[in-house]
């Protein structure tokens, strides 16, 4: 498998960060200080800075634990806390994809508390949250769709010097509004009510911060504005920087409209559940019994490292350099995850796409390519998803101090 994108964009990348010709017509950023407090559609939830510490999230936990209860018959125990993570990875997507709709059909898919995505996984996101019901559509998105349904390359001197990005994202966005529709976040509002959230991950470029939108609060605002603001956060998360425009979100701060500028959730982050700064065993409401509690892990990419000599240059060495670093960055925020879980007494999965995969990509968004991965997702998770309880690589780490090796 190679690189999600040639060495053309990497090229039109660093010619853009050099300081090309090219930019953004927008009006002004929020000043920096203001950015934190700014209710989006007047909803003081409707995102989080998971790197600002955790009392918005830990509030938002407190209303969620609430919303659940109300709907559990008087001194019934409250279930199996389930929470789903969904990583970027472009057309490896169709990996997780798979490995959703197989899961359906192995019979012991569970609906899950909390979900996550960036990128990609945003785009799996919602359907994964919303259930099997809307497998067809997640298959489609994931295997019925050509390359040109995603994006549109421009040339590449033209990019440079007059475009911010090689590639014109309004057939993203058309798929997009093709799936996210009233229904969709109607559906979303509802299980928001229930105390179940849908949050997706973005990269504020003007404060250069990750964000994590809230999509059920967006959802069950009722403001006339939140099914597009949920259409260009999915778009957002998955705009790779270079690749595709960056996304601009308006919103308002002393009576004046402003713009921020958001990119691929990835460029911040590749996955995430919650930051170390929350601790889930101070989370859970005062004199509840102990739950169970398991996080799942869907990174849409490999854990092992694919040996491909790289030219000698410039721009193959860069590329290839570039593919390193966002692995092991990946590879970073899965560790992360494991080891925040098990400070926080929560099992452990993971899954990822296996070394004995071998199918050939053409090109990024190759039709072929991602039907022979989201088979073989299917098929893994269709016969009961071997899921690891530690990353590759990774001591199993035994909440309370002990330390052991896996086997």
């Amino acid at each position: 498998m190679r690189a999600l994108w040639p060495s053309r964009a990497v090229a039109s990348a660093l010619a853009l960060l050099a300081g090309g010709c090219a930019n953004v017509v927008r009006l002004d950023p929020p000043p920096p200080q203001a950015t934190e407090r700014i209710a989006v559609l007047g909803a003081p939830n409707a995102r989080f800075w998971f790197d600002a510490g955790s009392e918005a999230l830990r509030e938002e936990a407190r209303l969620m634990a609430e919303r659940e209860a109300a709907t559990l018959p008087a001194g019934a125990p409250r279930p199996p806390l389930r929470f789903l993570a969904l990583s970027g990875g472009g057309d490896h997507g169709a990996f997780g994809a798979g490995v959703m709709v197989g899961w359906t059909a192995a019979g012991d898919r569970p609906s899950f508390n909390v979900v996550t995505g960036i990128s990609a996984g945003a785009l799996i996101a919602p359907f994964a949250f919303l259930g099997p019901p809307h497998d067809g559509q997640l298959r489609e998105v994931f295997t019925a769709v050509a390359p040109t349904d995603v994006l549109r390359l421009r040339r590449l001197v033209s990019a440079v010097l007059f475009d911010v990005a090689l590639a014109d994202a309004s057939p993203l966005y058309a798929l997009i509004e093709r799936y996210a529709d009233e229904r969709m976040l109607a559906a979303i509002a509802e299980e928001y009510r229930k105390g179940r959230l849908l949050l997706i991950g973005t990269t504020n470029l003007d404060l250069q911060r990750p964000v994590v939108w809230n999509i059920g609060a967006i959802a069950a605002s009722g403001h006339p504005g939140a099914l597009r603001l949920f259409r260009r956060i999915l778009l957002a998360s998955a705009s790779i920087p270079g690749a595709f425009p960056p996304v601009l979100v308006d919103v308002e701060e002393g009576g004046r409209t402003y713009q921020e500028m958001h990119v691929d959730g990835g460029a911040a982050t590749m996955v995430f559940l919650w930051p170390p700064s929350f601790d889930l065993r101070e989370a859970a409401p005062a004199g509840s019994r102990p739950r169970e509690r398991i996080a799942y892990v869907i990174r849409n990419g490999r854990m092992d490292v694919e040996t491909q000599p790289p030219g000698r240059g410039l721009f193959t060495i860069a590329s290839r350099s570039l593919a390193t670093l966002l692995h092991f960055a990946g590879i970073g925020d899965v560790n992360r995850i494991y080891l925040t879980a098990v400070r926080d007494g929560v099992q452990f999965r993971l899954a990822y796409i296996d070394a004995d995969f071998h199918a050939e990509r053409a090109e990024p968004f190759d039709t072929a390519f991602m039907r022979a991965l989201f088979a073989h997702g299917y098929e893994r998770a269709r016969t009961g998803y071997p899921w690891a309880t530690t990353p590759p690589g990774v001591g199993t780490l035994v909440p309370g101090g002990a330390r052991g090796r896996a086997e």
